[in-house]
C-alpha cells in the first residue's frame, strides 16, 4: 500500500515559525552542497555527504504494535552531512535527507504496508545525550508506552515539526503543520 501524501492546512502556528524553519533548512541544504574542508574540531564541518543506511529491525508484540513488526528499507538513499562538531570531533549538528521507502510487516500475520519516510531532518545533539530534530516531510518514529507525546505505536509523521528526544529516547513532537498516522492500524 502506498500512502497518499495530502496537503493539510496550518493549525494556527504563527507563520514566522514556519518561515524560519523553512529558511533554516534551505540555508543548511544549500550550504551542504558546497564541498567542505577536511575534518577539523571546534565546530567545523567534517566532510561531504555520506550514506546513512537505515538498519532493518524487528520488535516483539506489544513493543510498538499489538503484534510483532519488522521494518526494512526497500529504497534507501538517505545520506547525511555533518555540519558542526564538538571539540572532541563528535557531531554537534547533522543534516539527513534522501529517499526512504520502508516496508513494515506484521510478523504474526504477514500483512505488509509500504511507507514513504523521505523527510529531511536537521539534527542537533546536546551534551547530555538529548537531541532535537527539525523536520520537513515524513519520518517514521516508534513510541513506547508513556514515553512521549504520542501513544504507543509506529507513527508516520508528515509536515513541518520538531521532535525533542530525551537521553532516554522519550519523544515530544511539536507540530507546526502536518499529520500523524499510526502505521500499526494498517497492519491489524
Amino acid at each position: 500500500m502506498t500512502l497518499d501524501r495530502t496537503t493539510t492546512r496550518r493549525t494556527g502556528v504563527p507563520m514566522r515559525w514556519t518561515t524560519r524553519l523553512g529558511a533554516a533548512l534551505t540555508a543548511v541544504t544549500l550550504a551542504g552542497t558546497v564541498p567542505t574542508a577536511a575534518a577539523a574540531a571546534g565546530g567545523r564541518p567534517t566532510g561531504g555527504w555520506v550514506p546513512a543506511p537505515q538498519e532493518e529491525f524487528t520488535l516483539p508484540a506489544g513493543a510498538r504494535c499489538a503484534f510483532g513488526i519488522r521494518v526494512a528499507a526497500e529504497v534507501d538513499e538517505v545520506r547525511k552531512l555533518v555540519l558542526t562538531t564538538d571539540p572532541d570531533g563528535s557531531p554537534r549538528r547533522e543534516l539527513y535527507t534522501g529517499a526512504l521507502i520502508e516496508t513494515v510487516t506484521n510478523t504474526d500475520t504477514g500483512a505488509v504496508t509500504r511507507v514513504d519516510a523521505s523527510g529531511t531532518s536537521l539534527v542537533s545533539y546536546a551534551v547530555d545525550g538529548a537531541m532535537t530534530w527539525y523536520v520537513t516531510g515524513p519520518v517514521l518514529l516508534g513510541f513506547r508506552d508513556d514515553a512521549g507525546s504520542l501513544p504507543k505505536g509506529l507513527w508516520l509523521i508528515d509536515g513541518q515539526f520538531v521532535v525533542r528526544f530525551t537521553a532516554d529516547y522519550d519523544k515530544t513532537v511539536t507540530m507546526l503543520h502536518g499529520t500523524t498516522h499510526n502505521v500499526c492500524d494498517d497492519l491489524d
